[in-house]
């Protein structure tokens, strides 16, 4: 069983890493955005179901369990012998990446009952009276984008309607979801903390190109990004802190990268047949981990006899 560890745990979460870092800009951000992210959650929850089912191997090596349940604790334990320490150390890294998962949820559960509590809508647009420039989407049924005044006055007329578009792109493609299955892939596994990065940006450069289709101007966009930006750095967090990823001068030191796509866009693809192999290893180690269950089943059975 050893090999499902090493293969599920140790070796697939890199290398969909380095599969992402080479085709991820290689594809419409849209696109991107959401194959990174699902199939960085599915390689996240196939880890930690790896290491669920060696958690349970090392409780089935306790000898009080197999009295309990009726096997030999010693066929359990001979299993893996080679790499005794495998099954114990499986338990701790679960106990971490859960405990991970659970508090990275509980962030993203409370920013957005801060923001809804802060600006509270029955959707559209809500001006918040705050000389802070600040704007973001707030996610719910139906959605609102809030912004200060401070922000408004800072902007042209063209360049709201910018910056609206750009908010309202969030909330039409979910992307408060792409974000938090890319957030909690990377709680559970460290290795996929790049691809949660590179997400917020993806989710970023969407919003931006809807938004430059929307008003009819990569330009307009791109100065209003930049606007937006330079109102906003130095601001102490505050409204902007309830929805982390869905405002348009999101930090993170990418907004001259997305001001240059607007401004000098290059030609990409938006074919699935791109997102074949990071897919492709999803679905394996999805299918690796069906094998882990059924070979401790098996064992199992076996130490009954």
């Amino acid at each position: 069983m050893f090999d499902h560890f090493l293969l599920s745990v140790v070796i697939v979460p890199p290398v969909f890493v380095a599969v992402v870092r080479l085709l991820a800009d290689r594809f419409a951000p849209s696109l991107a955005a959401g194959v990174l992210a699902w199939t960085a959650a599915t390689a996240a929850v196939a880890s930690m179901a790896n290491l669920a089912v060696f958690a349970l191997h090392a409780a089935a090596e306790v000898p009080v369990v197999g009295q309990t349940f009726g096997w030999s604790s010693r066929v359990v334990a001979d299993d893996t012998a080679n790499v005794a320490w495998v099954p114990w150390l499986s338990v701790a890294l679960l106990a971490a990446a859960t405990g991970s998962v659970a508090h990275r949820w509980r962030v993203h559960r409370a920013a957005l009952r801060r923001a809804r509590r802060q600006a509270p809508a029955a959707g559209g647009l809500v001006l918040v009276p705050d000389d802070a420039a600040t704007a973001f989407a707030v996610p719910g049924r139906p959605g609102h984008v809030v912004v200060t005044t401070g922000m408004r006055a800072t902007l042209s007329a063209r360049q709201f309607d910018a910056l609206l578009a750009h908010e309202n792109a969030h909330l039409a493609g979910g992307h408060h979801r792409l974000v938090r299955a890319a957030e909690l892939a990377a709680a559970a596994h460290p290795a996929l903390r790049w691809v949660a990065r590179h997400v917020g940006y993806l989710v970023e450069r969407a919003a931006d190109e809807q938004a430059a289709a929307a008003v009819g101007s990569r330009r307009t966009v791109a100065h209003a990004i930049g606007a937006a930006a330079l109102a906003s750095a130095g601001t102490a967090p505050g409204l902007n802190a309830g929805a982390p990823g869905l405002n348009a001068a999101a930090p993170g030191g990418v907004v001259p990268r997305r001001v240059a796509e607007l401004l000098r866009p290059r030609a990409r693809a938006n074919l699935w047949a791109l997102s074949a192999l990071p897919v492709g290893l999803a679905v394996f180690t999805i299918a690796w981990t069906g094998e882990a269950i059924y070979d401790l089943g098996e064992l199992i059975g076996l130490a009954h006899r």
